[in-house]
Formats: C-alpha cells, sequence, structure tokens
C-alpha cells in the first residue's frame, strides 16, 4: 500500500516536510492546522504545492472539525498539531470515530518527548486506545511520507480517523525521501446525505459504537499483516520490540539484535508479538514515554522487561538504551565546558516593557503560553503561572474569586493575542459575566511569534500571505462586554506603568492590550531605528538597567585599580556596555538610568 517512488528524484526533508510531501502525493485537498512545535512546518510546506488548500486555524478544535467538515464533503483532509493540541481537539476527535469518514481524514499528533517546547511529556499514544482511532507511528522521514500515504487509504478503507503520531526527532530530523506524483483521488467530492451516520443523536452513537467496534476488530486483524510491523531476526539471544524514533537508537544500540518493528502502534498484533517472544531468549520493549506496548506485551503473558530497566521520562539515545539494556554504554565523548545561555526575550522585545512594570507593582500575574512565558526567569521574575492555553483569564479569574476583594491586591492576567484568540475569548466571557474585576493584558505583537511568526485572525494575512479582514482586538472586548479597554506602547515603559496602575485599582474587569511589532518581524526589522550606547564616564555601575534582562545590555567587570584608573569610586565593580549590534533602538531602558548614562549612540 506505499507509494511508488520516482528514483529520479530524491531528496533530503525533515519529518515534517516529508509529511507535508506524502499529503500532497495522497491527493489532500483541505489541510487546517494550529501552530505548535514540533508540527509548525507541515501546514508551512504544505501550502507550498498547488491544488490543495491550507489553513491556520484559530484553535485545534477548529482545525479537526474544518478537515472532518472536508472529508464529509468528499476530499481527503489533514489536521495537524502538536501533542497538547489533541487535548484542545479531542471532543471532535472521539466524535468523528464514531461517524467515520467519506474522504480520508489523517489527524497528526507531534508528541515532544524531553520538553523542547512544552509544559508536559503526554503521551498521545493513549488518545489512539480511549478514541479506538488507529495509530501509525513513522521511525523516520521516508516512513513518515509513506505512512502519511497509507493513513489516507487505511481511512477510507476502514471508514475512520487516522492518528499519525510523531515525536519531536522524527519532524525535525532529516533523511532520504524518494518523491512520487500526486495520487487521483478515490471519488468525485460530494456530500451525501446520511443522517444516520452524520448525527450523532444518541439513537445514532449507539449503532455507530457497535461499528467502531468491529472496525477496531478488523484493524487489530490487518495489524498482523500489516509490513509495517515486522520481524528482523538477528541474534536470538535478544529479541526487541519497538517503534517511531526508538527503533533508530535500538539498531545502533544493537546491530545484531533481533528487532519487532511497529509501525502501527494501535491496534497492536498479538499473534505477532507471541511469534517473536516465542524466538528469542529474551523480550525488552524499549519506547519513550508511557509503556503502552509493554503493557499490552505483558497481558499477553510475555515476560518482557521495559520500564524497569529504561526511563520513563524524557527522550532516549543509543546510550540510555544499551545502559539499559545491557548495564553498560559506548563511551562518549564529553564536551567542553560551555557557558550557560539561559532563554531569554529578544532584544527589542515589547512584552519586556509590560513585564518590568508589572513587577513594580508586585501583582499576582496569571501567564500563559508564549514567548512572554519567559518574563517567569530572572531578572523580571514577573509571571507566577502558566498552566495551558486561554488558562491566564480563568485562573486571573478563580484567584481574584478565591482572595476576595481585600485580599493580597488584585490579579492580573497575561496573554498573547495568537492564545486569546486560541481558547482565551470565553475566559474573558467568564469574567464579565460572573462579575469578577481581573485586569486582563492583552500582548499584541502582530503574530504569533514562539512558533515562528506565524499569521493569526488578528494579523490581516492568511497562511498564504493573503490579505484578509485584521480582527479588531478592542472591538472584540467591548463585545464581550469590557467597558473599559486601553492600548498603550509596552516600549513606553512609564506610561505603561501608569495605566497599569489604574486599571489594576478598577474595582470592574478590564482589558489593556500592549500593541508593538514582535522584534523579529521583517517590516519590523527593516525599519530605522536609533542604537543606544552607555557612556562610560557617567555609568555609575548601579545595575539599574540590568534590571531589564536585555541580551544587548552587557555588564563588564573591572579589573583591580581600573575603577580608580577609569575616576572611578573605588566601590564600583564594572560597568555597563550595550552591544551595538543586538541593540533594536526600542527605548526601553534610557529612562531607567538616572545617571543619564544611557545615550542614543551617534554614527
Amino acid at each position: 500500500m506505499s507509494v511508488p517512488a520516482k528514483k529520479e528524484e530524491i531528496r533530503l526533508l525533515s519529518g515534517n516536510e516529508a509529511i507535508a510531501r506524502g499529503a500532497f502525493e495522497a491527493g489532500v485537498k483541505v489541510a487546517s492546522a494550529y501552530p505548535g512545535t514540533p508540527s509548525t512546518e507541515i501546514l508551512e510546506n504544505l501550502i507550498r504545492y498547488e491544488g490543495l488548500y491550507a489553513e491556520w486555524a484559530p484553535n485545534e478544535k477548529v482545525a479537526v472539525e474544518v478537515a472532518l467538515g472536508a472529508s464529509m464533503g468528499g476530499v481527503r483532509a489533514l489536521a495537524a498539531m502538536k501533542h497538547v493540541g489533541v487535548n484542545v481537539a479531542a471532543d471532535p476527535i472521539f466524535t468523528a470515530s464514531y461517524t467515520g469518514v467519506r474522504g480520508g481524514l489523517v489527524i497528526v499528533t507531534a508528541d515532544d518527548p524531553e520538553l523542547h517546547s512544552s509544559q508536559n511529556e503526554q503521551d498521545n499514544r493513549h488518545y489512539a486506545v480511549a478514541a479506538k482511532i488507529p495509530m501509525l507511528e513513522p521511525s523516520d522521514s521516508f516512513e513518515a511520507k509513506a505512512f502519511t500515504h497509507l493513513a489516507f487509504e487505511l481511512s477510507e478503507r476502514f471508514d475512520t480517523p487516522v492518528f499519525l503520531r510523531t515525536t519531536t526527532r522524527i519532524s525535525h530530523a532529516k533523511g532520504v525521501v524518494p518523491l512520487a506524483e500526486p495520487a487521483a483521488p478515490p471519488f468525485r467530492p460530494g456530500f451525501s446525505r446520511d443522517p444516520a451516520k452524520w448525527v450523532m443523536l444518541p439513537a445514532n452513537a449507539r449503532r455507530r459504537h457497535v461499528l467502531v467496534e468491529e472496525r477496531t476488530r478488523a484493524l487489530a486483524e490487518f495489524a498482523e499483516t500489516f509490513d509495517g510491523n515486522r520481524i528482523e531476526w538477528g541474534d536470538r539471544s535478544l529479541g526487541i520490540v519497538t517503534a517511531g524514533v526508538s527503533y533508530q537508537y535500538v539498531r545502533e544500540a544493537f546491530p545484531e539484535a533481533s528487532v519487532l518493528k511497529l509501525g502501527l502502534v494501535h491496534p497492536l498484533p498479538s499473534k505477532l508479538f507471541r511469534e517473536f517472544a516465542a524466538g528469542v531468549a529474551r523480550v525488552v520493549v524499549v519506547e519513550e514515554l508511557d509503556p503502552c506496548i509493554e503493557t499490552h506485551v505483558k497481558a499477553l503473558g510475555i515476560p518482557a522487561q521495559g520500564k524497569e530497566i529504561l526511563p520513563i521520562v524524557g527522550e532516549f539515545d543509543p546510550r540510555i538504551v544499551r545502559l539499559g539494556i545491557a548495564g553498560e554504554a559506548t563511551p562518549v565523548r564529553i564536551p567542553e565546558t560551555v557557558p550557560q545561555r539561559p532563554p531569554n526575550l529578544c532584544p527589542g522585545c515589547p512584552h519586556r516593557g509590560l513585564f518590568f512594570a508589572l513587577r513594580k507593582l508586585k501583582v499576582a500575574v496569571t501567564g500563559d503560553i508564549g514567548c512572554y512565558t519567559l518574563a517567569a526567569l530572572p531578572p523580571l521574575g514577573a509571571m507566577d503561572s502558566c498552566v495551558c492555553m486561554g488558562a491566564s483569564i480563568g485562573n486571573a479569574h478563580g484567584m481574584e474569586k478565591a482572595l476576595g476583594p481585600e485580599g493580597a491586591g488584585k490579579v492580573v492576567a497575561v496573554i498573547g493575542d495568537s492564545t486569546f484568540l486560541h481558547s482565551g475569548i470565553t475566559g474573558l466571557l467568564n469574567i464579565v459575566y460572573n462579575r469578577g474585576c481581573s485586569t486582563v493584558i492583552l500582548l499584541d505583537n502582530r503574530t504569533t511569534a514562539m512558533t515562528g511568526a506565524q499569521e493569526n485572525p488578528a494579523t490581516g494575512k492568511t497562511l498564504r500571505g493573503d490579505p484578509t479582514r485584521r480582527l479588531d482586538l478592542a472591538a472584540l472586548c467591548r463585545a464581550l462586554g469590557v467597558e473599559h479597554v486601553y492600548t498603550v506602547n509596552p516600549h513606553d515603559t512609564e506610561g505603561t506603568e501608569s495605566v497599569l496602575r489604574r486599571e489594576i485599582g478598577r474595582p470592574e474587569p478590564s482589558v489593556i492590550i500592549t500593541e508593538a511589532p514582535c522584534a523579529l518581524l521583517s517590516e519590523h526589522r527593516k525599519a530605522k531605528r536609533p542604537v543606544y550606547e552607555a557612556i562610560p564616564d557617567l555609568c555609575a555601575g548601579c545595575k539599574a538597567c540590568g534590571r531589564l534582562g536585555c541580551p544587548a545590555i552587557e555588564w563588564v567587570s573591572f579589573a583591580p585599580g581600573e575603577a580608580a584608573a577609569r575616576g572611578k569610586k573605588a566601590t564600583q565593580k564594572g560597568m555597563a556596555r550595550i552591544n551595538p549590534l543586538l541593540c533594536d533602538g526600542c527605548d526601553q531602558c534610557p529612562p531607567l538610568c538616572k545617571w543619564k548614562a544611557i545615550r542614543e549612540r551617534k554614527e
């Protein structure tokens, strides 16, 4: 069932690029996603192909609903998201398992072991089991493309959505991938009315549930003969069961071992497990995160080792695998000690000025998912919680109700523009409806910055860059019932602080919109702005400017006797210096220096 490849056309593709190519070759006509690392590049690459429609949705739930609607309309459709996005999309996904599909429907879940860019390490194989939806898991870019094509075929053959699970390493690592021409669609687009299939009233859903169970049994039989589940016989003293990127680690750590390599991780092939276990002396299950395969193997009565010898947290690598199974590891050259480089807001980031003001006000700050979460780190230290997309507003309201009006002061919620549109709107509506008085700060930097500057409904552009209606955030907040909505320039730290003080003391809800572009946007970078410098003769070494945490502001320590030679006090330990290559000219630091030592640099 794999896609034939043209030998003369081979490319080096990342897993995300390969998924996009696989979807194109499979004849996808509609794709929808919300950007989230490590899945973002799937749609960014898919949009480059002609003959299909792709969009950024406000959130993952909408993305799945759009893709399901396209499937109802008779075309192949794809929805892509990172692992936590499946939490948001779970409602339509579980019911889509009952409705089934017309055109093939594939849902990509990109999991993130090691939490490279996430708030948890959840293992989304559990979703496949809970929703009774088959799940394919590629082990490299070649399989990422082939399994994407296969997923659409399985979807239509078994009348089901299909999960395609990747992890960060698969998403971003590159491999050799043969290309092929796009497939012809299996049937013509068009919606056929079928209430018993599409309308999930209880009576219909009960009948569909029976079909879901029959489908699961048929898929379990398919799993036994699927060529993506295969035994690779080798040294029979050790048999390793594995899937996904862990297969690569196993092959590097134990090249001579017998391996049962799984490509379909739900449902699992029970007969194949028994055949494999009967042929080896020792069975070990190697899988990142939760013991999903291991639990199934042991439930079959097969003695196996897994999480008792291998970690349940974080990513694996060949060294970890060999150490866990053999009790030894191939020596690894330890690199020279490298200075720590903690994450930081970019030079010129508009969020820095806001959080500097919030820290001075000593209010409780409920935060959200975005670049601005870095404000929780020193020296700003101005964020007290971060749970999930959109949670800041609900958290603030709950904390306010818990503390009461005479509690520990006003509670402030901080949320980015894209995150607000993703899942913050209902939280703000809840504050208004339930007579809350929290202040919500909406950070409008004109992009979805954290995942690489993608468009959203507030930027005025679509995924393709085509102009569209730009959402008026202030008007939306007023429409939700917020009477006090104000816009500030966060680079003006004094003006921002003044508005914050006033609104924090207001006994009713208010919204403050900080409006300034992300420092990495191309139009911002092209604009001519001043570059600042610290005048050595005026700098008193007080480090007030360092409280901003701007990477452009550096500290130069004095050598013994250097302070006196510079005409400084003997107690002065050093002075500030502004790196002209990093300075963005945001104008946040000059007001902080009472010595007037920070001035515009003269060319």
